[in-house]
């Protein structure tokens, strides 16, 4: 009795003690995030448009958080490879992840398995930045509009081809989104990256391509290329005269890529309050905003609430294009 009666009283003893260990220490951990240098995992390789953004955004992270953002750059998969490790990091709110449409929106309803659950694993805080698409055309092709365009692949049908940067991408959806909403049938070709199908076009081997206003752009003031809608809901800042397909009459084909930030699922609120609040701030210096702008970048923002929002539809959307096309990755 004796035994059990101290026992009893030590556990009892004892729960004091662990509560005033608990609390104070988790208290002092929020308050303290960040304690250590952050990592932004950039899910593509060195040098691309998806490091660019990346790397300004973490340069004007740090002053909010007082310490260094650090990229790091995790390719594969389409991007899922780099936020495979984010989803990985547990509770960790030092790694944070530039999450991309393909990782974002569009492999869940392509891989057979993804390696993580994205609803429960990763937690969205706020756009970065979306990139437009262009639908573009060799300037010998002679076709001087989106009109004329459609109207030539309806009197050819399977006959004008549109390149995109692969099988499976946001490049690629985006041509069977146009081919749904326009009625065209079009012959779609898809590359190993953006640098190739514009090559292809250049060359006159495609007649068409839909790709990132970042990667045609330098053709397009050559001549070389002409652009002949942008597919999204406004203008393109470096391409001011050219009509968006909302204005040629077609407000579904709207295929931004895009890019937001994310952190792991189980981070928790606090820190990932302090996250939102530094990229917050970063992405309303005009800095950065201009830093985007060179590389066909428009810089994003809004509420937590917003891209979490955003997600849902553009899941939904891609989803949709993808049963309707029956797309299958290689």
């Amino acid at each position: 009795m004796g035994i059990k009666r101290r026992a009893v009283a030590g556990g009892l003893a004892a729960l004091p003690f662990v509560q005033t260990l608990s609390d104070p220490s988790t208290s002092r951990a929020q308050a303290a995030f960040p304690t250590r240098p952050l990592t932004l995992i950039v899910p593509f390789p060195a040098g691309g448009p998806a490091d660019i953004f990346g790397r300004h955004l973490a340069e004007r992270m740090s002053p909010s958080l007082g310490q260094p953002v650090l990229v790091e750059n995790k390719s594969g998969a389409a991007g899922v490879t780099g936020m495979d490790f984010v989803a990985k990091a547990g509770a960790d709110a030092h790694v944070m992840g530039l999450i991309s449409a393909s990782a974002g929106a569009i492999m869940q309803s392509l891989m057979p398995k993804m390696p993580y659950d994205p609803a429960r694993d990763l937690a969205p805080q706020v756009l970065v930045v979306r990139v437009q698409e262009v639908l573009a055309v060799n300037a010998k092709l002679g076709v001087g509009d989106l009109k004329s365009f459609i109207a030539r692949a309806k009197a050819n049908p399977g006959k004008l081809t549109c390149g995109s940067a692969g099988t499976g991408g946001i490049t690629h959806l985006a041509i069977e989104l146009f081919k749904r909403e326009t009625g065209s049938d079009i012959l779609h070709v898809p590359y190993r990256g953006a640098a190739p199908a514009t090559n292809d076009l250049l060359a006159g081997t495609i007649d068409s391509a839909l790709l990132d206003i970042s990667v045609l752009i330098p053709h397009v003031r050559a001549g070389a290329l002409k652009v002949l809608a942008v597919t999204s809901d406004t203008r393109a800042p470096l391409l001011p005269d050219v009509p968006t397909m909302r204005e040629m009459g077609y407000p579904k084909v709207n295929s931004d890529n895009w890019y937001a930030l994310v952190s792991p699922g189980a981070s928790s609120p606090e820190a990932r309050a302090k996250i939102f609040e530094a990229a917050s701030a970063a992405l309303k210096t005009p800095q950065l905003a201009e830093a985007y702008a060179k590389v066909g970048g428009v810089v994003g923002g809004g509420t937590t609430a917003d891209v979490n929002a955003f997600f849902k539809e553009e899941i939904a959307k891609w989803a949709a294009v993808i049963k309707a096309a029956n797309i299958k990755l290689e």
